[in-house]
């Protein structure tokens, strides 16, 4: 079964190769099924495989198999967490796929597949990065995985606002790559490997004293890179102004699971490479992850909170979860692990769906201003459901798959940490139910318009024309993602299913319980309840929740200047450094 591994990565490349290929003699309709077929077979795949990775598989490409100890192949890892993102990529790429179904505009003859093949190559480089067990080849992948997503996002050339996204995104990434690329550069100067487990191990020989400066600079470059792909504060910008051009089912796949890529690759890179007595100390890190998570869910949820542009407020949200994501991770206890994971899974359905029912809102009305939109969609009633039912699933409301990772998640951070946690997931939830209550019911009074908002009252509709009838396709994607969503909640012993893979990965064996609890729930119904107050007063009272004077500056940082940009990176570089230091002064 190990030899299989591999084809998570051939079979969507070869897929996109053929398309690439023999698109211009091939209609329309012929190159889409292609791409779902391929993109199917590598989902089951995924899955297949998933259901038989205890114990973990190892597969070296090509047969080049270690002698003596000494490795020059490419190395696979199948395990549950591994296979599990795999597995998440290519469903959701599925997802996007259905959900797009001729959807653009007539392409040119001699372009017809071209968006599928680049998808093909996303979901092929998004689930290399999974499964790959050595640094170089995972940066390869991330590498791959950015430059297909640059061209997604300036997919629609003719327009500058999405070159211009595109261009901020391949910048900001591109520098966050060269870091990792350099980090890793250190490590194999110091240990002269390039396998996970095999740099770890040569960490703790060479550092039995503990971690010295190059460690500290190897692991601040590597995570810089990881930390630029997650959008976590402040490496955060490119993903508003990415999210506000790109094509709609670029954006369910963008916040819906590349995103998580980047802090599941924190999350593997710290276990395998930096956990030992020659890495950064447990202490530190933990002081790192929980500052910069908090930072960035307080910062993700008040940005999102005063966004109109609809899109930007779900890639808001998508920056404030992943501060929750990297807080739970930051703790380094199991619990802590199995409820970023059983969260993540869940956030992934809800904010697919809510990205797809967005791009209803675009394609049939050409905005997705809140306020222009205000009553206007009133006829879309699945579509506004969904969106209430999504917005639910962001403020964690019980049984949802979201709901019992941020219970399990809570009950791992404790203490203050919780409140995090509540806060954030409630005034995103409660950012998508104002939107909900607005554009869908027409609910109170138009708001004002304000100084430095983006509007998004002037985006261009992505299909031929403004939609009169919405396609089947359109709704039942999102139904679809909100159901998968809740049944990660609500399926028997699923949760413990994921906790015991997780766990057997990155928990030296160690297991934690997973299930639902009083006090998670009574915290999800808080959430949920503080959410739908937000709401109703920003409804009602739109003045209350005008955006105050403090909050004007923080806004003006999303500048849309890339140099802006780079220079937060290089200051979220060197305070990753800052937090990370005294373990290597105290060693």
């Amino acid at each position: 079964m190990h030899h299989l591994l591999p084809l998570l990565v051939a079979i969507p490349l070869l897929g996109a190769a053929l398309l690439v290929a023999t698109g211009r003699h091939l209609p329309r309709v012929a190159a889409e099924v292609v791409g779902f077929v391929v993109s199917g077979a590598t989902a089951a795949l995924a899955l297949v495989l998933l259901l038989n990775s205890a114990p973990p598989m190892v597969e070296w490409v090509g047969g080049w198999l270690p002698v003596d100890g000494e490795s020059v192949g490419i190395l696979v890892v199948g395990d549950g967490p591994a296979l599990g993102m795999a597995a998440l990529v290519s469903l959701l790429t599925l997802a996007a796929l259905a959900y797009s179904w001729r959807y653009f505009d007539e392409p040119p003859r001699d372009r017809t597949g071209s968006f599928t093949a680049l998808m093909l190559v996303f979901q092929g480089a998004m689930c290399g990065f999974a499964v790959a067990g050595d640094l170089f080849n995972a940066f390869v992948f991330f590498e791959l995985m950015s430059v297909v997503a640059y061209a997604l996002t300036g997919y629609r050339i003719d327009e500058a606002k999405a070159v211009q996204g595109a261009l901020t995104f391949g910048v900001v990434n591109s520098l966050g790559a060269y870091a990792m690329l350099m980090g890793i550069a250190l490590l194999y100067a110091r240990t002269g490997e390039l396998a996970m487990t095999k740099i770890g191990r040569g960490l703790d020989a060479a550092g039995q004293g503990g971690p010295d400066a190059l460690v500290l600079a190897s692991f601040v470059l590597v995570l810089t890179g990881l930390l630029v792909k997650a959008a976590a504060v402040p490496f955060h910008f490119w993903l508003p102004d990415a999210h506000a051009v790109a094509p709609t089912p670029v954006c369910m796949l963008l916040s819906g699971v590349m995103v998580e890529l980047g802090a599941y690759g924190v999350w593997r890179v710290y276990g395998t490479v930096f956990a030992g007595p020659g890495g950064i100390p447990a202490a530190d890190l933990t002081r790192a992850l929980v500052t910069l998570g908090v930072l960035t869910a307080a910062t993700g949820a008040v940005m999102c909170w005063y966004q109109r542009h609809i899109k930007r407020l779900l890639a808001y949200s998508t920056v404030a979860h992943t501060g929750l994501f990297l807080v739970g991770l930051g703790v380094l206890t199991p619990e802590g692990d199995d409820g970023v994971a059983l969260y993540l899974l869940g956030h992934a359905g809800v904010k697919a769906a809510l990205f797809a029912c967005a791009g209803v809102l675009l394609d049939r009305f050409g905005s997705v201003d809140e306020h222009a939109l205000h009553g206007r969609a009133r006829q879309l009633r699945a579509t506004g459901v969904m969106f209430a039912v999504g917005a639910l699933g962001l403020a964690g409301l019980p049984p949802f798959g979201t709901a019992l990772g941020k219970a399990v998640a809570e009950e791992a951070v404790g203490g203050p940490l919780t409140v995090v946690y509540v806060a954030a997931s409630a005034i995103t939830a409660g950012a998508v139910l104002r939107v909900t209550g607005r554009v869908f019911l027409g609910l109170g009074p138009r708001p004002e318009d304000a100084e430095y908002e983006t509007s998004g009252s002037d985006e261009e509709p992505e299909t031929s024309g403004l939609l009169r009838r919405i396609p089947d396709t359109m709704t039942v994607v999102p139904a679809v993602l909100l159901a998968a969503a809740l049944a990660v909640g609500v399926v028997p012993g699923f949760g413990a299913v994921v906790a015991r893979s997780v766990n057997e990965a990155g928990s030296g064996g160690a297991h934690a319980s997973v299930h639902w609890t009083a006090h998670g729930v009574l915290l999800g119904l808080a959430s949920t309840v503080l959410a739908a107050a937000l709401a109703g007063l920003a409804v009602t009272r739109p003045r209350w929740v005008a955006a105050p004077d403090w909050a004007a500056p923080l806004r003006r940082l999303q500048s849309g200047h890339v140099g802006d940009y780079v220079a937060w990176l290089l200051v979220g570089a060197t305070v990753l450094g800052a937090l990370a230091l005294p373990g290597v002064v105290g060693g």
